[in-house]
C-alpha cells in the first residue's frame, strides 16, 4: 500500500522571509564577485581603456601587454620564487612547530600544560614591540637573510589554540594508551596514527600558514635589504613606485608610462593572487572542518 508523502506548505510570511533571505545573499554575492571580475578584465584591457575608466564589467580591447610586461621583469620573477621559497618552507616550519606544543598542550597528562598556556595566550594580547624585536633578530644574526622571514613569525597563537582544540575533541586518550600497551614508541604513534588522524587541521594550518607567508611584506620591509632575495610582494612594490617616479620626460611618454603603471597595478594583483586562489579549492572541504573542530561536541 502506497502512502502519498504529506509536504508541510510554506505560509505565505515564510515564503516572503526565504525571499528577503535570497535577494540579500545575493547581494552580499555580487558586492564580493564584482571587485574580482573587475580587476581580472582590467588586467585583459588596454592600458587607454583602464585610465579612461570604460572597463567596468567586461574586459576593453583584450590584450595581455600588462601581462607581458610584468613577466617581462626579471625582478618580478625572482621574487615570484622567493615567495614560493618562503611559502613552502615556512609552512613546513610553522605546521611542524605549531603540532609540536599544540599536541603536548592537549594532553591532560602534560604538568604545567595551564601555565604554559597561559603565557602562550599572554603573547596573543602584549608584544615586546616593532624595536625590541628588530634588536633579537638581529642579535641572532639574521637580518638580511631568509631566516629573517621563516623564523622570528613561525608560530601563531590562534593557530596553536585551534590545533590544540582539535586534538582534545578529535583524538582520544584511549588511542595513546593502547598505543602504548602495544609496545608503539612516542615518534611512531604521532607519525603513525595521529598525523593521518589530523588531515584536516593540518590543511587548516597550512592555508593559514601559506597565505600568510605569501602576503608577507612588513617582515620583508624592515629586515631584508638585498633585493635578490625580496619576497614577490615587496618587488611589486618597488615596481610601482619606480614606475610612478615621472623623471625628465616629455608629457606623452609621462601619459603612457601612467596609463602601463594602472594596467600593471591590476595584473600584478592578478599575478600575485593567483597561487593562493589555485589552492584554496584543493583545502576547503578540510579548511571548513577544521575550523568548525570543537564548536559542536557529538
Amino acid at each position: 500500500m502506497l502512502v502519498k508523502k504529506s509536504t508541510i506548505r510554506e505560509s505565505m510570511g515564510d515564503r516572503i522571509f526565504l525571499g528577503m533571505i535570497y535577494i540579500f545573499l545575493t547581494i552580499i554575492l555580487l558586492l564580493v564577485l564584482y571587485p574580482l571580475v573587475y580587476i581580472v578584465s582590467s588586467s585583459l584591457s588596454s592600458p587607454e581603456a583602464v585610465s579612461a575608466g570604460r572597463v567596468w564589467l567586461w574586459p576593453m580591447d583584450i590584450t595581455l601587454d600588462g601581462y607581458k610586461t610584468v613577466f617581462k621583469n626579471e625582478q618580478v620573477l625572482q621574487g615570484y620564487a622567493n615567495s614560493l621559497f618562503y611559502t613552502v618552507l615556512g609552512t613546513l616550519i610553522s605546521v611542524a612547530l605549531t603540532i609540536m606544543i599544540a599536541y603536548p598542550l592537549s594532553k591532560k597528562t602534560f604538568y604545567g600544560r595551564s601555565p604554559v598556556m597561559m603565557f602562550i595566550t599572554f603573547t596573543m594580547l602584549f608584544s615586546g614591540g616593532l624595536i625590541p624585536t628588530y634588536l633579537v633578530v638581529k642579535s641572532l644574526g639574521m637580518i638580511d637573510t631568509r631566516w629573517a622571514l621563516l623564523i622570528p613569525n613561525a608560530i601563531w597563537v590562534w593557530q596553536v589554540i585551534i590545533a590544540r582544540t582539535f586534538f582534545q575533541s578529535s583524538i582520544p586518550d584511549e588511542l595513546g594508551e593502547a598505543a602504548e600497551i602495544d609496545g608503539c614508541s612516542d615518534w611512531r604513534f604521532i607519525f603513525s596514527v595521529i598525523i593521518p588522524l589530523a588531515k584536516p587541521i593540518i590543511s587548516v594550518l597550512s592555508l593559514m600558514y601559506a597565505v600568510g607567508q605569501w602576503n608577507a611584506y612588513f617582515d620583508a620591509l624592515i629586515y631584508l635589504k638585498t633585493q635578490s632575495i625580496y619576497p614577490l610582494q615587496l618587488i611589486l612594490r618597488s615596481i610601482l613606485v619606480l614606475n610612478n617616479g615621472a623623471g625628465n620626460i616629455d608629457a606623452g611618454e609621462m601619459v603612457k608610462r601612467q596609463q602601463m603603471v594602472e594596467l600593471m597595478k591590476y595584473s600584478l594583483i592578478v599575478v600575485a593572487s593567483l597561487p593562493v586562489l589555485v589552492i584554496y579549492p584543493f583545502v576547503q572541504r578540510f579548511f571548513v572542518q577544521g575550523m568548525l573542530i570543537g564548536s559542536v561536541k557529538g
